[in-house]
């Protein structure tokens, strides 16, 4: 096995008299895919930050390899001193890096390189943060919450741009579809230790439900006492997961509703009076447009929202998605078409932005108004403590400030707020934001338990999977279809995911024909390489030396007759290797040949 390139070992570092870690390590070694989970607050960060050489710990050994080239993502990025973000993304680049890569990677993420830095949005300072590492394409890469702030077609971009480096990457996020397509080994932060799996984080659930069940029969062999509410925090993960998988069955049985009612529009017919439609009907959208300027937000839009459906809307960032919720909800009137509420329709929504938290209240007390130890919770009363419990506040919590809480920790008492309220429709913006792994397991029971509609806006792939029975999803220029299914269902039924938002034209043409060039025009136009296949021309023959190599190695071990007698499972392993690195040598031979003749029609 190859020598590591980063090496943390028996790692501690405290916080005042409180151990934040205790005795934690990592090991990465070339070309690894590893995911570094935990709940909020483990430390996981400042771990990230201490094998980035950013961070000291109070004692530990660090190792990382001469010469090898690290970048880490920050959560939040520092753009002082720079006047744009092209500048900003080319000081990160090293003697020898490819100058091009930079403007090529701001291309890709949606930005000219030309954006004042502080101008920007928090979706593109992450982008310009993600081209400002990607860029020198190091040895090592270290990604904290690389997925937040991104819309989808970013997310999946970013995906495919990771797989394609051969560089080692150490992320954390709390995306657990992104994690699933990238990691090949799982590293879990837990009480300040670490323990690994060499599986991706599709493994790591169960593998950490089995943990944590085995250490709860060792903990009762020593101890028959009740066991602490802090271990409950961490055992009663387990318990969820177990009813999310039930509770998934569930909603498979409401998309085959759902589909089976998009597909006999018009059989259904309401003859009842209003007053007893509005239990059941809860929005009725008729062919809603809405304008801004010359620009078409919605284009004509029809859907029927009934008692009980989950509806997701997605979309990329500027399509369109928050307009449409709002003319939904009745908080935006639509210039054409009709919206039908029904009576008596009590909303409840996620406050993202924290903005109505008093940063000097107690958490007891942002849920009980300050007065009593009771709140209604479903037309029932529940008492705080126990409420508090539900969201993984421990009792010590309770009569701490609003100030003292991580950013994850307000979101879950944002979602506890929204949900003691009498309502029977919820309208999560982005919900998953700031959570942890284990609270989106929360959340996504506490949608499942909700006894009104959802109406739910987020980029999480597998939180969509998890929770709605139905996706409205932004088409392009305004358009927007229903899809009955989760997000994956959306990708079977139209072929592809979300995709970018297209930029506008810089002018418009004046007649239809002007935006037709002529076959002349066409023909005498060069053709030009992108800064994607520049950039591919240029490391496609250090790809096909690297496949060549592989193909030695693998036909130097293939050539040992006795190889399949001693060890059958090798030589399948190495013949199979063999194929696919042959396969890949010829399309990267094949490619590299179209880009060259490419390249001589542009330069005439």
């Amino acid at each position: 096995m190859a020598p590591p390139l980063i090496q943390l070992q028996d790692i501690h570092l405290r916080f005042g008299a409180t151990p934040l870690l205790d005795g934690a390590e990592l090991s990465v070694a070339p070309g690894e895919r590893i995911c570094l989970v935990g709940r909020n607050g483990s430390g996981k960060s400042t771990l990230l930050r201490i094998a980035a050489g950013i961070g000291e710990p109070d004692t530990g050994g660090i190792f990382v390899q001469p010469g090898a080239t690290v970048r880490y993502l920050p959560q939040e990025p520092d753009f002082s001193g720079f006047a744009t973000t092209l500048a900003y993304v080319e000081a990160g680049l090293g003697p020898g890096d490819e100058d091009y890569r930079a403007r090529y990677l701001l291309e890709q993420l949606g930005l000219t390189g030309e954006e004042e830095p502080a101008r920007l949005s928090g979706g593109e300072s992450r982008r310009a943060a993600l081209a400002r590492v990607l860029a020198p394409e190091p040895d090592v890469l270290l990604l904290d919450e690389p997925t937040n702030h991104l819309d989808l077609p970013a997310i999946e971009w970013l995906e495919s741009e990771l797989k394609s480096l051969r560089s080692a990457i150490v992320i954390i996020s709390h995306d657990r579809r992104f994690l699933e397509n990238l990691s090949r080994s799982t590293v879990w932060l837990d009480r300040g230790a670490t323990r690994r799996i060499d599986q991706g984080f599709s493994a790591f659930e169960g593998w950490r439900d089995d943990l944590l069940e085995q250490e709860e029969k060792e903990r009762h062999k020593l101890d028959r006492k009740i066991v602490a509410e802090l271990d409950w925090l961490r055992y009663g993960v387990t318990a969820r997961r177990k009813r999310n998988v039930r509770r998934l069955g569930q909603l498979h049985s409401m998309r085959r509703d759902r589909s089976e009612e998009r597909r006999g529009p018009g059989a259904v017919k309401i003859t009842v009076t209003e007053g007893d439609v509005s239990g059941k009907l809860v929005i009725e959208a008729k062919e809603i447009t809405k304008s801004f300027g010359e620009t078409m937000v919605v284009r004509p839009f029809s859907t029927r929202i009934l008692r009980g459906d989950r509806v997701g809307i997605v979309g990329p960032n500027g399509a369109g998605k928050t307009t449409l919720l709002k003319m939904l909800i009745g908080d935006l009137a639509p210039d054409g078409g009709v919206v039908k509420i029904g009576a008596n329709l009590e909303v409840a929504s996620l406050d993202q932005k924290r903005t109505s938290l008093d940063p000097e209240m107690s958490l007891r007390n942002a849920l009980t108004g300050g007065g009593g130890d009771t709140l209604m919770v479903g037309g029932q009363p529940k008492h705080v403590m126990g409420y508090l419990k539900d969201f993984l506040f421990t009792p010590d919590q309770a009569h701490s400030p609003l100030r003292v809480l991580s950013g994850g920790e307000r979101a879950r008492l944002m979602l506890a707020r929204a949900l003691a309220l009498p309502s029977n429709l919820l309208v999560l913006d982005e919900p998953t934001n700031d959570l942890d792994l284990e609270t989106l397991d929360l959340l996504q029971e506490m949608v499942a338990d909700y006894p009104g509609t959802v109406l739910l806006v987020s980029h999480d792939r597998d939180f969509l999977d998890r929770t709605v029975s139905s996706v409205i999803a932004a088409e392009g220029e305004g358009r927007f279809e229903e899809y009955a299914g989760g997000y994956s269902d959306l990708i079977t039924q139209r072929g592809h995911g979300v995709q970018a938002k297209a930029a506008a034209a810089s002018a418009k043409p004046s007649s239809p024909s002007a935006s037709v060039p002529s076959p002349k025009a066409a023909s005498s136009k060069k053709p030009r390489l992108t800064f994607h296949e520049q950039h591919a021309l240029k490391s496609l023959p250090k790809t096909m030396d690297g496949l060549r190599a592989e193909i030695e190695k693998f036909g130097a071990l293939m050539a040992d007759p006795d190889l399949y007698a001693k060890n059958p499972a090798k030589f399948e392993k190495t013949s199979a290797a063999l194929a696919k690195a042959q396969a890949d040598l010829d399309a990267a031979e094949e490619e590299w040949l179209r880009l060259e003749i490419l390249k001589e029609e542009a330069e005439g």
